[in-house]
């Protein structure tokens, strides 16, 4: 999809029905479904066209999927009951979600996702096209007691094709839409406020910016050439959070977490700065639950970056150690793949801005992965060759890349070989050597009796239980400092900004509310925007492949209802 040729005040008023603001996967499907419903679409967008599909291209393309046919071939025994009791006990919704806790959109959103998750979504989704690698995955175990954080059973569906293929069906939908005559795309034009007539919401203003070749996701220049005003009967907000907006993301955490570092990794482009979140609340918008985040603490900074501080998450299975910044393990249950804001706000409340894995090349071989598009070649790519890999000794190539390139990946022969080079990279001397050989020594005297009373030791041998891990995610248990394994290495590990959990407050059509209640007319959200629905259906926490799927859903559920309204 290309810039329109059509200059901005060549738009003329009332000339488009919808502007969807935002061309990120959010934004995509609830244009695709105004589209489909006759209705013409003006999608804005800051960037160029090379970004279309925003973050959601560079994601994995994990979506949560509940009893699928995917799970049951696996023998996952799932049901929409126990996806929502793990939802409910992830979300910790403020006063359960009942009405007048301020909660209560948030819970609805969550309720109707879970029925969309274990119903709808898979078909509708199927019948476009997507489809999904036949493993499903075990993403935040929580570790916890029965009515706590974690999915309880494999959920997380990695979508062949990873990000770009889920975003595919959308982007074709919106080309036959353009052909049509239903679609204008405008981009370079940065909304800087929403046009308020008589109180309602009747259009967008903002910057036209100058032209720039940049690839997708590299920063692009903010020069304004000109400005723009468009108007229409509907403005939708699909504009992402604040992920790339460190010093916001500092502000916003909540202070019983402790205080996010000052040197900080972003798992999204600079362009994710919350600035539609806040020409919203210009606009006399409700924004719920700014506290409310999902960062990650496995970050290493990317060796090959896109954008500023370009950072990616390790997806890590369960056998690593997990060592704060003096190399003391962390708390039961925040083992690897666990619990990441609960191993997040330890790190915080620490202090700290780091944290450490410590683990050996065989384990670095099963159980390490990198999200994103980009660095699963073989997913992405829809590749069989290199698929194959996966299941072969050995890490795949863009984890051995990493491991090559990488100034954070550190390999020794010894214990204090190995704290002298996590020294040395800290710049401070807060790993001791005997301590760091001691904590390797008991784990491996625990490995070696084949039950154990550690944890982590016994929650990584109850995880090969499962197919897929005992195949592609958990390495046999072994003694760290078994030379068969070896050598060792220390991964240094840093906060990676992501998600916005909270965000503008809206109804079960996706209209923006105000503070006092009652909507703000013409004013929709999806997406990251809108917390995912509701300005928070994720609660306090997330269970992951729910940040696609709430764009699915949301983009879904508001481009049905505003073209519906549109139709009265």
């Amino acid at each position: 999809m290309t810039d329109s040729a059509v200059s901005p005040q060549h738009v003329p008023p009332h000339a488009t029905d919808v502007i969807v603001v935002g061309a990120g996967l959010a934004g995509l499907v609830t244009a695709a479904e105004l589209t489909a419903a006759g209705r013409h679409v003006t999608l804005v967008d800051a960037e160029g066209p090379a970004a279309l599909g925003g973050q959601a291209w560079w994601s994995f393309g994990g979506l949560f999927l509940v009893d699928s046919p995917e799970q049951r071939r696996l023998g996952v025994k799932d049901s929409a009951d126990l996806a929502l009791a793990d939802w409910l006990g992830s979300a910790d919704f403020d006063g359960g979600g009942a009405p007048g806790s301020g909660d209560e959109w948030s819970r609805a959103w969550a309720e109707a996702f879970i029925d969309f998750a274990a119903g709808e979504m898979r078909p509708w989704l199927h019948a476009q096209g997507v489809r999904w690698f036949p493993l499903v995955q075990w993403a935040e175990r929580g570790g916890y007691l029965a009515d706590g954080h974690g999915n309880s059973v494999p959920r997380f569906h990695v979508t062949w094709g990873t990000g770009p293929g889920v975003l595919e069906p959308f982007v074709r939908a919106l080309l036959a839409a353009r052909a049509a005559g239903l679609l204008t795309g405008l981009f370079r034009r940065r909304v800087t406020g929403l046009v308020l007539t008589d109180g309602r919401v009747t259009g967008v203003r903002g910057d036209v910016l100058a032209a720039d070749g940049a690839a997708r996701g590299a920063p692009s220049s903010r020069e304004a050439v000109g400005q723009f005003e468009l108007s229409a009967s509907a403005v939708v907000l699909a504009t992402g959070g604040i992920g790339a907006n460190h010093d916001l993301v500092r502000a916003t955490w909540p202070a019983p977490a402790g205080r996010m570092p000052d040197r900080m990794l972003s798992g999204v482009p600079d362009h994710v700065d919350g600035s539609g979140i806040e020409a919203a609340r210009g606009a006399g918008a409700a924004v719920v639950h700014e506290d409310r985040m999902w960062h990650y603490p496995e970050g290493v900074a990317n060796h090959s970056p896109v954008w500023g501080r370009h950072g990616i998450r390790i997806l890590a299975g369960p056998s690593s150690l997990w060592l704060d910044a003096d190399g003391h393990r962390l708390p039961a249950p925040l083992f690897p793949g666990f619990d990441s804001l609960g191993a997040l706000q330890h790190i915080t409340r620490r202090g700290d801005d780091h944290s450490w894995f410590v683990l050996d090349k065989t384990i670095l071989g099963s159980e390490f992965a990198l999200s994103g598009s980009e660095q699963n070649p073989d997913l992405t790519g829809k590749d069989l060759g290199l698929l194959v890999q996966r299941v072969r000794s050995g890490a795949v190539g863009p984890v051995e890349a990493f491991a090559d390139l990488s100034d954070e990946f550190l390999w020794a022969e010894s214990p204090a070989g190995l704290a002298a080079r996590m020294n040395a990279l800290s710049g401070e001397d807060r790993i001791d050597a005997g301590a760091l050989e001691r904590t390797i020594r008991d784990r491996d005297r625990q490995v070696r009796t084949g039950l154990g009373k550690d944890l982590q030791v016994t929650a990584t041998a109850m995880a090969r239980r499962y197919v897929v891990d005992r195949l592609i995610r958990v390495a046999k248990p072994h003694e760290l400092l078994d030379p068969a394994h070896g050598p060792l290495l220390a991964v240094r590990l840093s906060v990676l900004t992501r998600k916005t959990l909270g965000g503008l407050l809206t109804d079960t059509d996706g209209r923006v509310l105000r503070p006092g209640g009652g909507t703000l007319p013409g004013l929709f959200a999806v997406g990251e925007a809108a917390g995912f629905g509701g300005g928070g259906a994720h609660g306090r926490r997330a269970l992951e492949g729910t940040f696609l799927g709430g764009c699915l859903f949301t983009g879904r559920t508001t481009g049905r209802a505003l073209a519906d309204q549109l139709g009265g």
